[in-house]
Parts: C-alpha cells; sequence; structure tokens
C-alpha cells in the first residue's frame, strides 16, 4: 500500500534512511551479493569486485548516503561487521574543480595529475590517509580499513545500515560536554595529526555512543597549506556558531584559536 504524502512527510529521519536502505539494494543474483548501482562506470564497478573477491567486502548493500561527488553504502564483512564504502563518482566535473585547492600546496602530495580518474583516486588516497593519521592522534574518526582507485572502506558508524546522527540531524543531550571534547579533537588533530578539519560543521560531526565523532575528513590539509589557518578559523567559527544556538557559552574564536596553535 502507498503512503500518501502527507504520511510520508511523518517518517522520522531514522525510517527515511531505512526506506531509501531497502529500496536501493541491488544484488548480483549469481553469488547472492550485492553489487554496485549502474551509474558507476565500469572500472569502479571492477574495482568494488576487486574488494569484494579479496575478501575485505562481503556484502555492499543500499546507499546510506548520496551527494553530487560520492555515494556512501552501507557494506559487511564475512563476520558480519558493518562498514561503509565510500564511492567518488569519476563524473562529477564540478567537484574536480573545487577540489586541487584541498591538495595543490599540500607537502605531501607531490605530482599530481590533473585527469579526472587520477584526481579521484588522489582525493580516495587523501581521504584514507586523513582518516588514518586522525586515528593515529586519537581523534574519533572512522577507521580506515583499504583504499583502491576511487573507493575508500571505512568503519561503519552505526547499526545495521542505519548511520549515526548527525548534530545536525540531532543535537547533543549535553551541549557543553560535546563542545569541549570537540575542542579537544581539533586540538589533537593539529598538534598531533598535523591537520585542520577544513569543513567542520554540525554535518560533519556525529554523535555515536555518547560523544562526538568527526566524519568526512577528504578535503582535510597539512597544517603546512597555505590555506591551513584560514580553514582552521573557519571551522572554529562554525562550530562557535552551532553550540551558541544550543545556549553553550562558547569561547571566543580568537582564544580558541591560540588554545590550538598555541604551544
Amino acid at each position: 500500500m502507498l503512503m500518501s504524502h502527507k504520511a510520508h512527510k511523518r517518517l522520522t529521519h531514522k525510517e527515511k534512511i531505512v526506506e531509501r536502505r531497502d529500496k536501493m539494494l541491488i544484488h548480483d543474483r549469481t553469488n547472492e551479493r550485492a553489487t554496485v548501482e549502474e551509474v558507476f562506470d565500469q572500472t569502479t564497478r571492477l574495482v568494488v569486485f576487486d574488494l569484494l573477491n579479496s575478501g575485505i567486502l562481503y556484502e555492499v548493500n543500499g546507499a546510506i548516503s548520496s551527494g553530487k561527488e560520492a555515494k556512501v553504502y552501507w557494506a559487511t564483512t564475512k563476520t558480519g561487521n558493518d562498514l561503509a564504502v565510500k564511492i567518488y563518482l569519476t563524473s562529477s566535473a564540478e567537484f574536480k574543480k573545487g577540489m586541487l585547492k584541498y591538495i595543490e600546496g599540500d607537502p605531501r602530495f607531490k605530482n599530481i595529475k590533473r585527469d579526472t580518474r587520477s584526481l579521484m583516486a588522489l582525493w580516495a588516497q587523501k581521504e584514507f590517509r586523513n582518516l588514518r593519521e586522525a586515528t593515529e592522534a586519537k581523534v574519533p574518526v572512522p577507521k580506515p580499513i583499504a583504499v583502491k582507485s576511487n573507493v575508500v572502506v571505512m568503519e561503519f558508524m552505526g547499526k545495521t545500515g542505519i548511520p549515526a546522527p548527525s548534530l545536525k540531524e540531532q543535537s547533543p543531550k549535553n551541549p557543553e560536554r560535546a563542545y569541549k571534547l570537540i575542542i579537544t579533537y581539533i586540538k589533537r588533530l593539529y598538534k598531533k595529526a598535523k591537520l585542520v578539519h577544513g569543513d567542520l560543521s554540525e554535518y560533519n560531526i556525529m554523535m555515536w555512543a555518547g560523544k562526538p565523532l568527526l566524519f568526512d575528513l577528504s578535503q582535510s590539509v597539512s597544517i603546512e597549506h597555505p590555506m591551513a589557518d584560514y580553514m582552521l578559523n573557519r571551522d572554529l567559527v562554525n562550530l562557535n556558531r552551532y553550540f551558541s544556538r544550543l545556549n553553550v557559552n562558547v569561547t571566543p574564536v580568537e582564544e580558541l584559536h591560540k588554545m590550538v596553535v598555541g604551544k
């Protein structure tokens, strides 16, 4: 039975994700595993099949998020552990134009090829490396599992295909505590991982196991990048803007900046 438009609007965020996740399941009848959608080119499909054949992935199920530059799928291992598979779209020409400013000037990346497929592969490598360096610095982020071409496999933050809510979707129960923890994470990211998130906002912070967790580190840059200080300041402004709306007594951005970069 079809839902009326009015009834559909009353669905919770969780129900909408379940509906989208289940609707987008596409199964390969030859081996009962799920396969990716036809919107991906042949090379990308082969990359996913390689990850399946290698045993890193056992099933790739429905998409849990979709944007202009990438789609994220819920996947599982053979033992049933949840994974997230982020696939960067090689057809995203508009995204290609904006991504170069986050790569050029980062001393970790040299001899950059500018064709779309090479850039998307480099972008995936960049996110994987950022996640790894953040994890080593004990910053709560999804743990990176594997990267191949334009596909990144990482820890899934959620349960049974339902991702943990972002701060945009669900405010923290204790905003003051969440605010202080995020500042600690930003400092740790800067001091230990030598990274600036670069796009931090309520859209890129999840609440998981009662604590905030940073995600979407693809655009994160080395603190040596010429735009690092500007991006750090933008992160802090966004953080204060969000938590001010929750009546948190936020620390002025100038003071926060000194706390992060100071010795």
